[in-house]
Formats: structure tokens, C-alpha cells, sequence
């Protein structure tokens, strides 16, 4: 597949209803449906536009209005945002008398995006800082992200040395970046994405099965159904966190992110067994169409924290913050 580009990101902003936080369930759930159908096409690109997604909720939520305007506006013009937050180990990125120094790890979209959000520690805390990367560009090492899927998503180390950011560059204040349910809580989107690369899975398979007239056989029958439920358990699981969603009950509306986490990334490893073991040998050429949807999904499952996420839904289970109902 061809390089990703900021057109890429600019022409699905205009699918947003709006560039702020979804004002009720059914907008969550029209963002979270759009962010599954783009990751059912193409994870990498998914993964540039659920950071545009954020970038732009994030100074919506906690930047002036000023600011908000501003990045509406550049967003309708072209501009491609993300948020960079992990720390490069050994030289974090530092903000002190004006002059940016340090880098981040994992920065996403380097060389793609045209703003950036990225996260410095100061004395109170927390602080975002909004940078122009044309005005403030980073050095970028591309030579780091040398992994088995995801590459198109250019995630590469970024570095400053000393360049000069002034204070307005600043969105909300130190500690609002880590505000809950928002920050725990916006890992529903990308797990709306992984859930749309399951999907993908299953398309694929099906596909192939029915070109090589392969379909009818018993076991790639069970395989189908099980690849079947696995995907749909992972879509209604981020459904149920989208419709449970509730500002002022951070408790229970993390409880239900870290399940629909727990269900997509048991769904994901499920569906990469099943989806290896139909297709077989020929999914592992590079050229077939099922080779990027498995490497990317693999790759993509493997966000932060899953052992937490169990833990976080075993003691919702515990203390009767969940329980199953229908």
C-alpha cells in the first residue's frame, strides 16, 4: 500500500460531525462506528486520524476559545494534528525558559502531521503545549520503527534542541492532559479501531476461502464462526462502553472501556490464530491482501497496559460495579 499523507487525514475530518467531544451517546457512537469502519480498511491511517481525533477533542475541552477556534479552523484548511505523550527514555522533552529540548517516543504521523500535541512535565504538573511543526519542527529518526506491521504509520523518535516556544503555546493548565474519565477513557477509540482491523480479518478470510472454493469445508466453517463471534463480541463490547458512557461516573465508565479493552484484545488474538490457520501459508506472502490486515493487527493490539485493563475490570466485577446483564 501506498505511503500515508496529510491528505489522507484531512479528507476523513470531513466526516466529523463536529471536532469537539461527542455531545451525547449517539454521537459517541457515530465517532466510534466512523473510527471501526476506517480501521476495517486501514489501521495505519486509523491510527493518524484517531490522534487527530484526540488532538483536536483535547484543546477543544481544555483550550481557550481562541484556541479551539484556531484549530477548527486550520483543520478545515489542511492541518493534520496528533499528540505525542511518551517520553524518549533518557532525554524527555523539557520546556524551561521558553526553549524546548528532549523528544518523544512513539510520535505518530512524524513528518505527516502539521501540529502536534506533546506533554512536558512542570512544576504543577502535566502540561500540554501545542506546537506548529512548521515553525517548531523536530528532528525526526525514522530509523527506530523498524517493526513487522504498522510502518505506514510513521511512528518515529523526535527530537528538539533548544528551539524557542512561547507561552502560548500552552493548552489548558498542568494536570488537565490526565483528567479522568477523558484520558483512561479515550482508549476507546483506538479499541473502536482494533475492533474494525477484527472485522478486516474476517472479511479477508471469507474472501479468500470463497476465491479458492474453499468456503464449504467443516473446519473453515467453525473457523468462520468463531472469527464471527470474536469480531462481533469486540464491536458490541465497544458499543456497551459508548452507550454507558457517563461524565460524572468516571468509576463505572472506565470499568466499561477496560472491558471492551479486555474483549477487543482477546477477540484480536483469537481472530490471529483463526485467520492464520485458514488461510495458511499464503496469508504469509507479503503480496496477499490478508499478509498487512494480521502484521498491523498484531502490532496495533499491542497498546499499553492490557494486564491493568483485567485488573481494573476484575475489581469493577468485585466491588458490583459490572455485572452481566441484557
Amino acid at each position: 500500500m501506498r505511503p500515508l499523507a496529510r491528505q489522507d487525514i484531512v479528507e476523513l475530518t470531513l466526516s466529523l460531525a463536529d471536532l469537539a467531544e461527542p455531545v451525547d451517546a449517539d454521537a459517541r457512537l457515530a465517532l466510534l462506528r466512523l473510527l471501526y469502519a476506517i480501521g476495517r480498511r486501514d489501521l495505519p491511517l486509523g491510527r493518524l486520524f484517531e490522534g487527530h481525533v484526540d488532538a483536536l477533542q483535547i484543546i477543544a475541552r481544555y483550550g481557550t476559545a481562541a484556541q479551539a477556534v484556531s484549530a477548527r479552523q486550520s483543520a478545515a484548511a489542511g492541518a493534520a494534528f496528533g499528540v505525542w505523550n511518551a517520553d524518549l527514555a533518557g532525554s524527555p522533552l523539557r520546556w524551561a525558559d521558553g526553549q524546548l529540548t528532549g523528544g518523544k517516543a512513539f510520535a505518530s504521523g512524524a513528518g505527516v502531521l502539521s501540529h502536534a500535541l506533546v506533554s512536558v512535565d512542570v512544576e504543577a504538573g502535566r502540561q500540554l503545549l501545542l506546537l506548529d511543526l512548521e515553525r517548531t519542527p523536530p528532528q525526526i529518526d525514522r530509523t527506530w520503527w523498524r517493526v513487522t506491521g504498522m510502518q505506514r504509520s510513521e511512528t518515529h523518535i523526535v527530537r528538539w534542541s533548544g528551539q524557542d516556544l512561547g507561552p502560548e503555546a500552552r493548552i489548558g493548565d498542568p494536570g488537565d492532559y490526565i483528567r479522568e474519565p477523558w484520558f483512561s477513557g479515550g482508549a476507546l477509540r483506538f479499541a473502536a479501531m482494533q475492533a474494525g482491523g477484527i472485522a478486516a480479518s474476517v472479511d479477508q478470510v471469507r474472501d479468500h476461502l470463497v476465491t479458492q472454493d474453499r468456503s464449504t469445508d467443516p473446519h473453515q466453517r467453525r473457523r468462520l464462526a468463531a472469527l464471527y463471534r470474536a469480531a462481533q463480541g469486540a464491536a458490541d463490547a465497544v458499543a456497551t462502553a459508548a452507550l454507558r458512557w457517563v461524565d460524572e461516573d468516571v468509576t463505572a465508565t472506565l470499568a466499561y472501556v477496560a472491558a471492551a479493552r479486555v474483549a477487543v484484545y482477546e477477540a484480536g488474538e483469537e481472530a490471529l490464530t483463526l485467520a492464520q490457520a485458514a488461510v495458511g501459508l499464503q496469508g504469509m506472502f507479503v503480496d496477499h491482501p490478508i499478509a498487512a490486515v494480521l502484521t498491523d493487527l498484531a502490532v496495533y493490539l499491542r497498546q499499553p497496559g492490557p494486564d491493568a485493563q483485567t485488573m481494573r475490570l476484575g475489581e469493577a466485577v468485585a466491588t458490583n460495579v459490572l455485572t452481566p446483564t441484557l
